[in-house]
């Protein structure tokens, strides 16, 4: 059994349930741009206003834990220890983080920016 990262689990997972996708998640790169933001809080208060809610993002870390705990172990993928360690707390903020932090980082990429 390969030796994977939190991380690594948290990314696989949440591309092979398209918890990431545009259907789930919103069109982020369109919408930053459209938003224009110059800071990080204005563009999260953009998104949750006009893309989806945070109630909605942390239903989506809460089907991510849930695929983790109980799809993933019987597929004997991942070490057990390892889908243990993660907690819906770590789903959350890990959605939280791709959708909105990681989005604004690339948003001030490509703007020159960062």
């Amino acid at each position: 059994m390969p030796k994977a990262q939190k991380e690594f689990v948290l990314n696989y997972s949440m591309n092979r349930w398209q918890l990431n996708f545009k259907k789930n998640v919103g069109p982020t790169s369109d919408s930053i741009r459209m938003c224009n933001p110059s800071s990080f809080e204005e563009w999260e208060k953009y998104y949750y206003l006009n893309v989806r809610s945070k109630e909605h993002l942390d239903e989506l870390g809460r089907k991510l834990y849930f695929h983790i705990a109980n799809d993933l172990p019987c597929e004997n993928r991942f070490h057990p220890d390892l889908l243990d360690s993660i907690t819906e707390k770590d789903c959350i903020e890990y959605i939280y983080t791709v959708v909105l932090k990681r989005t604004y980082n690339g948003f001030l990429k490509e703007r020159g920016l960062l």
